[in-house]
């Protein structure tokens, strides 16, 4: 049996070892009349979580670079900073999660460097100076499928050693799947996350060599 922690207050969650406040949470609230996320930066999402507890399981080197692709609010950004005092890079397309990116780090003290870019774009060598490089959530649309198989292209053939995302099961993510297992070596695999609460999908991990 998990050991229980107990939240400091209403509306905060808390998984393996990181604190995540929800959208119903007061400053959360105050936070949204400002600053409004629109490519689905809105909440910490399941496969998020996922991808922590995939993480817990299939360790990171202590200190390495990592980088979060589509980080939204960034906690497994948060997570791996923590838990393997990683280097981590949180990027994401919407400026407007960053305030919450900010909110979230402080909340769990933890620095991230910040990048605003579209990940799909980011060059070869950017990517590759990042030993893992990780994602949940990121192939919710058919226009994404082709330009992530690229990106992992781009970043195996530079030097990152691991890509590992996590998805709830989208059609769009098994073709990603599909296109990046014909170049690389992959594994595909169900999954479940037991905290905050269940969570199943599946993580696909790609290795370089």
């Amino acid at each position: 049996m998990p050991k229980l922690q107990r939240v400091p207050e209403a509306h905060v969650e808390y998984a393996y070892g990181v604190y995540m406040l929800t959208p119903k949470h007061r400053l959360i609230k105050t936070m949204r009349k400002r600053y409004q996320p629109s490519i689905h930066g809105t909440k910490a999402w399941g496969a998020g979580y996922l991808l922590m507890d995939y993480l817990v399981h299939n360790r990171m080197a202590r200190g390495a670079r990592v980088m979060e692709i589509g980080c939204g609010w960034a906690g497994v950004s948060i997570f791996c900073a923590r838990q393997f005092r990683a280097k981590v890079t949180a990027v994401d397309l919407d400026a407007a999660v960053f305030p919450f990116v900010d909110v979230m780090a402080d909340l769990n003290a933890v620095q991230l460097t910040q990048k605003r870019a579209d990940f799909t774009r980011l060059p070869g060598k950017e990517l590759g100076a990042h030993r893992y490089i990780v994602g949940s959530d990121i192939c919710f649309w058919d226009s994404l499928v082709k330009p992530i198989s690229r990106m992992v292209n781009r970043a195996l053939d530079n030097g990152t050693r691991k890509i590992v995302i996590t998805d709830p099961g989208r059609p769009t993510f098994y073709e990603l799947c599909d296109l990046v297992a014909r170049k690389h070596k992959t594994t595909l695999q169900e999954w479940y996350a037991s905290e905050p609460e269940r969570f199943e999908g599946e993580v696909l991990e790609i290795r370089n060599g």
